[in-house]
């Protein structure tokens, strides 16, 4: 046997006694739904938790499984305790790393900390450990740029919508930098992460969901944009699908990019055209970003467009299309529908939920009641 090829069964040998998953991001909207996956395939889960106590599925029960470990994803280690970190050294055979903020509106010391730092100290426990890491960053590492994104490219000399994207594409660049200093690595881009593929449930409305929720009250009836620019919806089902995938089946995911959305995109005359459909929606005008002016706006609707509508208008400027071959291989079948019947159903759901059937009083309560900067 070759001195490599014995090194190899030797590293099977240990994977195979650490099965347990150390899982960051644990509370969010993605990360529960992983931790659910893999609980489900028989892995124990270690769930680094910061503040919240309690992992709830997207259907609101809360799960039981999994260890929970205190920690925060900012300090070396993940400000483990030493008794963690030498108790999980002998465990842990994968680190899913969904950890992050999301908010469009962070400040950089915050994109800085959560999303770049955080990603640093997920590559050197990995490496400290020697086991993989399942990366989770974002399909709109893109940037503003159009047409046909591949899931193998990264840099393209594309600009940035906002630093949340910019943030997610320096993470990328750290793990696949890593990967040429033996990091193994595999990386999962959610698309707009969505209600579930079949029934448009989702346990929490934040993000897009806020603008949508402004512009069908008639809070935001003008924004800038172009009618064909195109979004790319990500079932919350199908996203964790392909993480827990990676995890499964790092065999047949190590070294590759995972793009986890649907198949279809919507665009924005789309979008519209649905919205049109439902008496009680307000539909908002998009106009050319070049004849856009919020001075036009009256008093209010300003004030909305300023602190909310403004932070996705570069996501009604963009006409893409994600390939999806890898993920859809590495499941074994193709992304979920994602076009205007999925829209339907994901507007149905919030009617149906009550969160458009009450009409929002004021924009204090909106940024009261929206969470932008929870996990993922």
């Amino acid at each position: 046997m070759s001195e490599q090829a014995g090194a190899d069964r030797q590293r099977g040998a240990i994977a195979s006694a650490r099965d347990t998953v150390l899982v960051t991001g644990a509370t969010g909207l993605v990360g529960a739904e992983v931790v659910a996956r893999l609980a489900a395939a028989g892995r124990p889960v270690a769930a680094v938790l910061h503040s919240n106590s309690s992992i709830v599925r997207n259907d609101g029960t809360v799960l039981e499984a999994g260890t929970p470990v205190a920690g925060d994803i900012r300090a070396r280690g993940f400000g483990m305790s030493e008794r963690d970190t030498a108790d999980l050294a002998e465990r842990v055979g994968a680190i899913v790393h969904c950890a992050a903020t999301t908010a469009f509106d962070a400040r950089d010391s915050d994109y800085e900390e959560l999303n770049v730092r955080g990603t640093v100290h997920a590559i050197a426990l990995a490496r400290q450990w020697d086991v993989p890491l399942v990366h989770v960053s974002t399909a709109y590492v893109c940037g503003r740029r159009g047409g046909v994104v591949t899931e193998d490219e990264l840099d393209a000399g594309q600009s940035f919508g906002n630093g949340y994207e910019d943030s997610k594409f320096r993470a990328e660049q750290l793990v696949r930098a890593a990967g040429e200093q033996g990091l193994r690595w595999a990386i999962v881009r959610p698309g707009i992460v969505t209600g579930v593929a079949d029934s448009g449930a989702i346990r929490e409305y934040k993000n897009l969901y806020t603008v949508v929720k402004l512009m069908v009250e008639g809070k935001l009836r003008a924004l800038p944009g172009r009618y064909d620019a195109t979004l790319s919806l990500a079932p919350v089902d199908h996203v964790a699908d392909v993480i827990a995938a990676a995890v499964l089946d790092f065999d047949s995911a190590h070294g590759r990019t995972f793009h986890a959305l649907g198949r279809d995109t919507v665009s924005l005359r789309e979008v519209s055209d649905v919205l049109a459909e439902y008496p009680s929606f307000e539909v908002a005008t998009f106009v050319p970003e070049a004849t856009f002016a919020e001075d036009d706006l009256d008093p209010v609707e300003r004030e909305y467009y300023r602190r909310i509508g403004s932070l996705y208008t570069s996501y009604f400027q963009r006409r893409l299309i994600f390939d999806t071959a890898h993920a859809d291989a590495l499941l074994g079948k193709p992304s979920p529908p994602s076009g205007k019947d999925y829209l339907r159903l994901l507007l149905d759901y919030c009617l149906e939920s009550g969160y458009l059937g009450v009409r929002l009083p004021s924009i204090e309560d909106v940024l009261a009641s929206n969470d932008f900067g929870g996990g993922r």
